[in-house]
């Protein structure tokens, strides 16, 4: 099956996506779809032949934990639901601690990049294969784009998508917007890792815009897609013709014409590509000793239609994250998962608890991501509950910062709104704002939370 060109559908576009000409396909977050009340906008682009893919954010398939079977079943179930012919998913982790570090379980609200490690590739392709196990159709995996490098990694991003291909049949969803996000960040040239990346395994591409300030390239999917980006989807297409393209737009949505211009840009450079569907045959992966492949590869989808936060963890770094052999293919024992764990809680609660950087990081670009990781949770939460910033007014950005220095987020973006506003109602607040957050939190968790002068009060009579 042939996408085409597509656009990722956001509510904000919807109207505009569907009058836009020669969509052919569109991707949804699959974490904001409801199996059983489909947006309308995309009842009616299914009714139209529009092939719809759910996107999922959440499943962190590079953590060290297995997989949680509530969350596989919520993303097969919106499989079903679209008649999609795969799924897409994101090679990083998103949330680290727990019962495997004993230790507070933390979210970073993003996606994060796994270390490229032989005992990292372990851990994420036995996960990998259950996820496959759990899903109803085949599932491709995303290269993310990163600020940080993990120090004494075993592979390059292209040797490490081949071995994952390599052992598990996972096919690929490429980003090139992340392939040269990497470049300015991290050194890497999307070129090497084209090259060394089986381009067969690609399921489609994506393509969005960023901006580059202080030498940091951000990828913020909120600006126009640049000639730097399209450069790498034409190296892509120099080698493969890619089954499908699709266009990416999360914040400050342009007008209807521009979204259509840069859809005929993307075409553009597709277009010049190779003058045949057939796949360009990968580079030889030298120095790299591939495991075995997986018996349980899924078929082709062409043919399916903070308190202590870390604190046991500080100085554990990343020097046990590599076990400095290939995989034996029968997935990974309690070691390998242990070591991520720790590697992986470490860097987390220093980016998002404030403990010490961990061994071999760049202290630099770890304050960088963690300023980026409050800004962006503190814009998430601004969206789950618009009425705390018209509540709060200006004040509402330097209140929430405040607050997520010293709270790590451990349980989803409702519930940081809750124990957000239960941190402020336990301050003196003006009269006003006050009793509007006060109403919003008796709405949403029932009894306002216990102030200063109650909990004195209480502490005294347990003292009497």
């Amino acid at each position: 099956m042939e996408l085409g060109i597509g656009i990722g559908w956001r509510p904000e576009i919807a109207d505009a996506i569907e009058r836009l000409p020669g969509v052919d396909w569109v991707e949804a977050v699959a974490e904001n779809l409801c199996p059983g009340h489909l947006p309308e906008s995309l009842v009616r682009l299914r009714r139209r032949g529009v092939t719809v893919v759910p996107h999922g954010v959440s499943l962190g398939l590079g953590g060290a934990d297995r997989p949680d079977a509530g969350r596989l079943a919520d993303l097969a179930a919106r499989a079903e639901a679209l008649s999609a012919p795969l799924v897409t998913e994101h090679i990083a982790f998103v949330r680290a601690g727990g019962a495997l570090t004993a230790s507070p379980r933390l979210e970073a609200g993003h996606l994060l990049p796994v270390p490229r490690t032989w005992d990292a590739l372990e851990v994420l392709c036995e996960n990998v294969r259950i996820a496959q196990d759990s899903l109803p159709v085949p599932l491709a995996l995303e290269n993310i784009a990163a600020l940080v490098n993990w120090p004494d990694e075993d592979m390059t991003e292209g040797q490490f998508l081949a071995e994952l291909v390599e052992r598990t049949g996972v096919r690929l969803l490429i980003d090139v917007a992340n392939l040269h996000t990497n470049r300015v960040n991290r050194g890497e040239d999307p070129a090497k890792a084209l090259s060394e990346l089986p381009v067969e395994a690609i399921a489609y591409v994506h393509v969005a815009g960023g901006v580059e300030k202080d030498g940091v390239w951000h990828d913020t999917h909120a600006h126009p897609v640049g000639a730097e980006v399209l450069d790498v989807l034409a190296e892509l297409v120099s080698r493969v013709a890619p089954r499908g393209v699709l266009l990416e737009r999360d914040d400050a949505f342009p007008p209807e014409a521009e979204l259509a211009g840069e859809l005929g840009a993307i075409r553009s450079v597709v277009a010049g590509g190779p003058p045949t569907a057939g796949p360009a045959a990968p580079a030889p992966r030298s120095g790299i000793r591939p495991g075995p492949r997986s018996s349980n590869s899924p078929k082709d989808f062409v043919q399916g239609a903070p308190q202590g936060a870390g604190g046991a963890l500080r100085g554990a770094g990343n020097r046990a994250t590599s076990s400095h052999r290939p995989a034996d293919g029968q997935g990974p024992g309690a070691k390998p998962r242990l070591r991520l764990a720790l590697a992986q809680v470490s860097l987390l609660s220093a980016l998002v608890a404030g403990t010490p950087v961990p061994y071999g990081f760049d202290a630099t670009r770890l304050r960088v991501q963690a300023r980026a990781l409050a800004a962006k949770r503190a814009d998430v939460v601004a969206k789950v509950a618009p009425e705390l910033p018209r509540i709060l007014g200006d004040a509402y950005r330097p209140a929430y910062l405040a607050y997520a220095r010293s709270r790590p987020m451990g349980d989803g973006y409702r519930r940081d709104a809750l124990d957000f506003v239960e941190s402020l109602l336990k301050e003196e607040l003006d009269g006003d704002v006050a009793r509007q957050l006060d109403r919003w939190w008796r709405e949403r968790a029932g009894t306002r939370p216990q102030g200063r002068a109650a909990r004195f009060l209480k502490g005294l009579v347990r003292a009497a």
